[in-house]
């Protein structure tokens, strides 16, 4: 199995199929991931524990244990855990290419290109 440590938690790859790739994502207190987006896929999140706060395209979303959302392909997005507990999500990738390098990061927090 694939783990990523990364300065804001750790990620899980659970599945990489050619059509898809499911991740465990894992998010310190008070940390976020970088304002960012995709040119070969779309994400859905769906949050196992914790809280997060979704920055989608500009908007807030609130989201709790159980609640899903759907990031497009070419959406600006971030994620952030503004709670004390670990925030644990779910991410199913869709799309033509699932690489890491497919992150293209317009804010990061830790200097990251």
């Amino acid at each position: 199995m694939e783990i990523g440590e990364r300065p804001w938690g750790k990620y899980y790859v659970l599945e990489d199929e050619k059509t898809h790739k499911v991740k465990r994502i894992e998010v310190n207190p008070d940390q976020r991931l970088s304002y960012q987006f995709h040119y070969h896929r779309s994400e859905v999140w769906t949050v196992v524990s914790g809280e997060a706060l979704v920055i989608l395209d500009g908007k807030e979303h609130n989201l709790q244990s159980g609640d899903v959302i759907k990031i497009p392909q070419g959406a600006k997005h971030r994620i952030k855990n503004p709670g004390k507990e670990l925030l644990v999500f779910i991410e199913v990738q869709y799309g033509s290419y699932f690489g890491e390098d497919d992150i293209i990061r317009l804010q990061d927090d830790y200097a990251r290109e």
